[in-house]
């Protein structure tokens, strides 16, 4: 038995490349006390893995010869902890590999049966970062006007789903006409703008004519610059990610208008949703129910094979993914 793994080779230098990485053969690890081997099914591919192997975050960069960092589901082989026995299913930060030696108090176990998709997705860290980020940080009221950038992802398109269950109007911002139609036609957001063909100011001056209530922010940049022009009185800026500038080499200048928010009266905040993991049962009891209930749709975009790792997180980048990106790499 070999353990396939991809290790950090370089920070990189713009789009994410395959030379980034080194990819090895080592021994299947053995796990030591309080530790489980697991054998990742199924990785999940964020815009937040580039700013890990980028440098610092919130969590300490990716070192030089490490495993790539990411969320993934897996199966236990060999338990040494109380609590797992074999064939459990397991949610943790796995890495790019095929099996990871972990401490169990780093893993949660799932219920038995429960789809590998709906868990590392909807019921997952972006159903909780559109849950947390809209309801607690946006604190949306019935009636307001929510926009939404990278609205045709993961969690734009959640958010916008949960703005109208909220009793708001979801104006969502994608790339190109088929994502456009899916979020309307298809996850009932009252209209699209499709930043790629569309002047994204003026759409937002004709659809929000009394301002924007709260915008939540995938993308950073213009359409960021766009939203603080147009802000409603007492807006909220909900601050989720920038993909817009991960793959720059210089930090980009910050927006032209945020003094907007001094005269609205505005506020501008950022949030990780890791901060809100005690109240994580409450988020997906609600977002269980609504997918019960037919009011939250989702998509997922599964790739194969771990070889794949590398092109499947620049999709994210490129605007190939649709919905949540996972890599699946074993049955």
């Amino acid at each position: 038995m070999k353990n396939r793994q991809w290790l950090l080779a370089r920070r990189p230098d713009g789009p994410v490349k395959d030379d980034d990485f080194t990819f090895v053969e080592t021994d299947v690890p053995a796990p030591g006390e309080g530790e489980v081997l697991v054998r990742n099914l199924m990785l999940s591919c964020d815009p937040t893995q580039r700013a890990w192997i980028a440098g610092d975050t919130y969590l300490p960069a990716v070192k030089i010869g490490e495993v790539v960092r990411s969320f993934g589901a897996g199966r236990v082989e060999k338990p040494n902890s109380p609590g797992f026995q074999v064939g459990d299913v397991v949610l943790g930060l796995v890495g790019w590999q095929d099996y990871a030696a972990m401490k169990s108090s780093g893993l949660n176990k799932l219920p038995a049966g429960t789809p590998l998709e709906l868990a590392m997705g909807v019921l997952g860290m972006i159903g909780m970062t559109a849950y947390f980020g809209l309801l607690d940080v946006g604190r949306p009221a019935a009636g307001e006007t929510v926009v939404v950038s990278g609205a045709a992802g993961a969690t734009g398109s959640l958010v916008g789903q949960i703005a109208k269950i909220k009793g708001c109007r979801a104006i969502g911002v994608a790339g190109g006409p088929e994502k456009c139609r899916w979020l309307v036609d298809e996850l009932g957001f009252d209209a699209a703008i499709d930043y790629k063909s569309e002047d994204v100011k003026a759409r937002l001056r004709e659809l929000c004519p009394k301002g924007i209530d709260i915008f939540f922010d995938n993308v950073g940049g213009p359409i960021l610059d766009a939203a603080l022009a147009r802000l409603a009185m007492r807006g909220r800026i909900v601050l989720c990610g920038g993909i817009s500038a991960y793959d720059a080499a210089e930090p980009p200048p910050g927006p032209k208008n945020y003094l907007n928010l001094v005269s609205k009266r505005g506020r501008m905040e950022g949030f990780l949703v890791f901060d809100y993991a005690p109240r994580a049962a409450e988020a997906i009891g609600a977002l269980a129910g609504w997918v019960r209930e037919g009011k939250l749709k989702y998509r997922v975009d599964v790739q194969h094979g771990l070889e794949n790792a590398p092109a499947t997180l620049r999709r994210l980048f490129e605007g190939k993914n649709e919905g949540k990106q996972l890599l699946r790499i074993a049955e």
